[in-house]
């Protein structure tokens, strides 16, 4: 009897384990920020974004802190950021640094910071893979609001098929808070012959097809290139 009682005790602080991580995950608040300075102004915008990465880094709360470079036009850049909860994220928007940041930032940019914050729709571990020479690929995906749920479904079908590609080292599927028809897909790629062969997948066509009589606007792709990398032990 005593040991039937350990089993189901132990069951039962293993069921608990499993949600309490299936809660935290779910609490996570992903942001896509996209940064534009003038072209003249490439590396004083590298040294400032790497500068505000290394800070975000060691903020409370922040799980993940990426800056990636457009590799077609390097005055483009992503800064993606994972944070432990929207508290956390909160206290990052009003801390000194991003407010410094933001100042410093105005006199070389090329337009107005965009900002997606999302929540997670079908995401993996916060720890990533290192690789040198991976091809990092960042796309906003709209479609139409009425047809929300089937982007929904297409979409975690393609983050389920894109895992098994060759040379896929991460595929993530964001959902944006303020507009639930509005999505991220963040891709990581051995190199760029991985990439192409996504591409060219049987299962990418179908989604791009599937995807066309529900898009609100052009399915905007872009490839970057890691500028720096930083991940919180958990």
């Amino acid at each position: 009897m005593r040991l039937i009682v350990r089993l189901v005790l132990g069951l039962a602080l293993a069921s608990g384990g499993v949600m309490h991580s299936a809660r935290a995950q779910d609490a996570v608040v992903y942001v896509a920020t996209y940064v534009e300075v003038m072209p003249s102004s490439a590396k004083d915008g590298i040294a400032l974004l790497k500068e505000f990465g290394a800070a975000i880094s060691k903020e409370d709360g922040n799980l993940r802190a990426e800056l990636v470079q457009e590799t077609s036009r390097p005055n483009r850049f992503v800064v993606l950021n994972a944070w432990k909860d929207q508290k956390a994220f909160e206290a990052h928007g009003s801390a000194a640094t991003t407010a410094q940041f933001r100042d410093k930032l105005k006199t070389i940019e090329n337009s107005p910071v965009d900002e997606r914050v999302n929540s997670g729709l079908a995401v993996g571990p916060i720890e990533l893979p290192r690789a040198t020479g991976a091809v990092y690929v960042v796309t906003h995906v709209d479609v139409i609001p009425p047809r929300k749920d089937d982007a929904v479904a297409i979409l975690k079908q393609l983050a389920e098929d894109s895992r098994k590609d060759a040379g896929n080292l991460r595929f993530e599927v964001e959902q944006q808070t303020s507009r639930p028809n509005h999505f991220t897909v963040v891709e990581m790629w051995q190199d760029q012959k991985a990439f192409e062969g996504h591409i060219a997948a049987a299962h990418t066509r179908t989604f791009r097809a599937n995807l066309s009589p529900m898009a609100g606007s052009l399915y905007d792709e872009r490839l970057y290139k890691v500028m720096q990398s930083k991940i919180r032990p958990q």
